[in-house]
Formats: C-alpha cells, sequence, structure tokens
C-alpha cells in the first residue's frame, strides 16, 4: 500500500555528508570544508543540499562533519537554527566520535556506519544519504516515494550523461524496469541505458536504504571481513551482488530548464564556470525562482550602493551579482559576483571576477578573472589577471588561468 507524503516525511531520517577536504579546491578550502565555500555571492554550497531538504519537507538532518568544520558549524547555527526539536524537527552537526573504532570516518558509507545508533528502526523506516557539496534543486520525496513502490532496499538517484563523459563517474547498468545490474565506479567502458543508445546513467551521490536493510548490510559485510567504508565501492556493488533489490531513480531536476542541473563543483575551473553562469543573461541555474527558494544567512547589512563622484568618477555594476553592504564607489564592475561588505573603490576596474566578503579594492587596481577569498585588501595601482607569469610568483592560477587569492592574503607593502 502506498504511503502518503507525511507519513514517509515523519518516518524518514536525513545524513547529509559535509566533511569533504576540497583539495582541489585549494586554497579556497585552507580554512574550511568544501561545503563551507561561498558560492553565488551570499551563499554557501551546502545551503543548495539544505534547501533541498527544506522545499522537500524533511525537517529530521543530520549532517555529519569532519575537515576544518569551524565555518560550516557557525553557518549551520546562524542561518538554519529554524527547527523545532519538540516537533521532531532538527538539524544536528554530527562530528567524528570514535563511537565505533578510534578513526575519522574513512568513507561515505563508515560515516553513516560510525552513527547508525542514530539510525532508531523504532522512529524511522528510510534513511536519505546525501552530499553537501553539489549544486541541483531536487524535491527528495518524490525520490522516497519511488522508493518505497518499488519495494527497494536501496535507491540510488541518476542522471543521464553522455557515454563518453561517463567515464569520470560510478555508473549504474539496469534493465528496462530501472533494477539495478551492476554498477562501476569510472568504467573504461560504461553500460548504456537500454531506452537510450549513446547515453548512460551516473551515480548522483543520493541514497535512499531501508534502515532494516543497511544495519544488515554493515552487519554482513564485517562478519565476512569485506571493505564497507564506500558506497560506490564497496556498499553498493555488494548489495547488487548479493541480491538485495536496489534501483535507480531517474533525477527530476526542480530547475525547470531544458537540461538537467546537476553540479559538483570539484575543480577550481568548474566553481568558477558555475558562478559565472549565474550571471549571464539566461543562467542554466535559476536563483530568481519563488517556489523553490535557496536559503542561508540573512546578514544585517545595508542595501548595496553606488556612488558618482562629481560627473568623473561614475560607480557602475554591469552584467554583475552585488550583495548588501557592497559599495561601488567610482569603479566599474562588469561579469562578475561581489559578495557582502565589498568596497570598490575610485578609479578601479573589476571584471570576471569573484570577490567574497569584506575585500576591499583600492584605487586605480585592475582586477580580471580574479577569484578573492575574503578580508582582502588590495592596495592602489594592483594588477592581478593581466600578467600570467607575474600572478604565478605569488597566487594559485589555474589551468585555464584564474588567478586565485586565499582569505586573508596581504600584499606586500
Amino acid at each position: 500500500m502506498a504511503l502518503i507524503g507525511s507519513s514517509i516525511v515523519r518516518d524518514t531520517i536525513t545524513m547529509i555528508l559535509a566533511g569533504g577536504m576540497g583539495e582541489r579546491l585549494y586554497p579556497l578550502t585552507a580554512y574550511r570544508t568544501k561545503p563551507s565555500v561561498s558560492f553565488g555571492g551570499k551563499y554557501r554550497i551546502i545551503d543548495f543540499t539544505l534547501s533541498n531538504c527544506l522545499n522537500s519537507g524533511l525537517r529530521q538532518l543530520y549532517v555529519l562533519t569532519q575537515y576544518k568544520s569551524d565555518s560550516l558549524n557557525k553557518h549551520l547555527y546562524e542561518a538554519w537554527n529554524i527547527f523545532h526539536p519538540e516537533l521532531r524537527e532538527f538539524i544536528y552537526s554530527i562530528p567524528p566520535q570514535q563511537k565505533i573504532g578510534k578513526g575519522w570516518y574513512s568513507g561515505t558509507a563508515d560515516a553513516i556506519y560510525q552513527n547508525v545508533n542514530l539510525l532508531d528502526p523504532e522512529y524511522y523506516n528510510w534513511v536519505l544519504v546525501l552530499s553537501g557539496d553539489h549544486i541541483y534543486k531536487m524535491d527528495y520525496l518524490k525520490m522516497i516515494q519511488y522508493h518505497v513502490e518499488k519495494k527497494a532496499d536501496l535507491s540510488i538517484s541518476s542522471i543521464v550523461t553522455e557515454r563518453d563523459k561517463a567515464n569520470r563517474f560510478g555508473v549504474i547498468e539496469i534493465d528496462k524496469n530501472y533494477k539495478v545490474l551492476s554498477f562501476l565506479e569510472k568504467p573504461d567502458n560504461p553500460p548504456e541505458i537500454p531506452s537510450k543508445p549513446g547515453n548512460s546513467l551516473i551515480n548522483m551521490g543520493i541514497y535512499v536504504f531501508n534502515i532494516s536493510a543497511i544495519k544488515k548490510v554493515f552487519k554482513e559485510m564485517i562478519n565476512k571481513e569485506v571493505p564497507y567504508s564506500d558506497f560506490g565501492k564497496n556498499i553498493i556493488p555488494y548489495m547488487i551482488k548479493e541480491g538485495y533489490d536496489v534501483y535507480a531513480f531517474r533525477f527530476e531536476d526542480e530547475n525547470r530548464k531544458e537540461k538537467p542541473y546537476w553540479v559538483d563543483v570539484g575543480t577550481l575551473d568548474s566553481y568558477y564556470a558555475a558562478s559565472m553562469d549565474l550571471i549571464s543573461v539566461n543562467p542554466h541555474f535559476n536563483l530568481y525562482d519563488v517556489d523553490w527558494p535557496i536559503r542561508t544567512r540573512q546578514q544585517q547589512s545595508p542595501p548595496a550602493k553606488t556612488l558618482s563622484h562629481e560627473g568623473e568618477r561614475v560607480g557602475r555594476a554591469i552584467n554583475s551579482l552585488v550583495t548588501d553592504g557592497t559599495i561601488i564607489s567610482g569603479g566599474l564592475v562588469e561579469r562578475s559576483i561581489l559578495g557582502p561588505s565589498v568596497r570598490i573603490n575610485s578609479y578601479s576596474y573589476v571584471t570576471d571576477s569573484i570577490i567574497m566578503d569584506h575585500c576591499n579594492i583600492g584605487r586605480h587596481s585592475r582586477i580580471r578573472r580574479t577569484i578573492m577569498d575574503k578580508n582582502v585588501i588590495v592596495p592602489e595601482g594592483t594588477e592581478i589577471g593581466f600578467d600570467p607569469e607575474e600572478d604565478k610568483k605569488k597566487f594559485k592560477v589555474t589551468d585555464t588561468g584564474i588567478v586565485v587569492i586565499p582569505k586573508n592574503y596581504v600584499f606586500e607593502k
């Protein structure tokens, strides 16, 4: 018998994996975990997963933290402390606590295993496992309902991609009923979707488990002394081999664009590209959808402001995102994203750049194709992004020429 949505919500616990080091995003991850990196001017990457939960009606959330979690914990408290435990609503940050063994979380599945005591079958039937470092919109309730209707032990959210690009991901082989036949991690020869030649289904890192099933699987794998630390490498192949009912769920995009949007901003270049998409005339990802709001911390800051001085210094922002507290005083900003409380001073020029919170761009400075982390004061007359060889002497420069300036960087006088 199909269950109504409210019953499914009540009987589902959500665990969000948010402990990733994000090494390929360094130096943006020098002081913070990857889900805590700023995105879109005012958001953190994890805000998109958490907003999906809120918009799906899921309000029983555990965020599993690990690496450099101070910034993330602060953000969760300031932006997401909106739930009422007396109504069985909550969001709790759960670090490694050596409940089982003496190690940190050694993988995605091990993070769940070390907190298996939280999966209480007296209260919950299902656990939804999410990654806190992807940008997308998804109604998770649709997936959980699918899982219940299929009478699955595990459901895996999947998205269609071209077969020649699928070898960078975990690839799911299915039959015509979307039952999973095999799971291959970054295969050289990805299997095709039966009904869509030339395309493959890739794993999105979103799972629904029956709590009874995942507990049984952990117990079996430990008894057999086989590795169980990672979902893609260990848990999923084991469940398929042992005859558990594993199904693929076809991703339904709430972004409502022609092409489904799901992005892992795992590298500096992919982070920059996804950010720059937001300022295009018709961005692939819609931040302005009132039916699917993205929540974050609303800082108590004055409105953004542009200043012109006696007609000769005109403060302008063209094709840009400008957040609260920012002042553009006689400078020019083009195709850029300015975080909260940024100051752009007279005669300065910022183009194709991401400038994060509390940065100050000095007079006559020129900044191009740069990601500037928080609290950087740029001296007058500085040029960044115009001479790659000079930039490489001081900063990280990506393969595509994006200059990355770390948080709190101090320029030599």
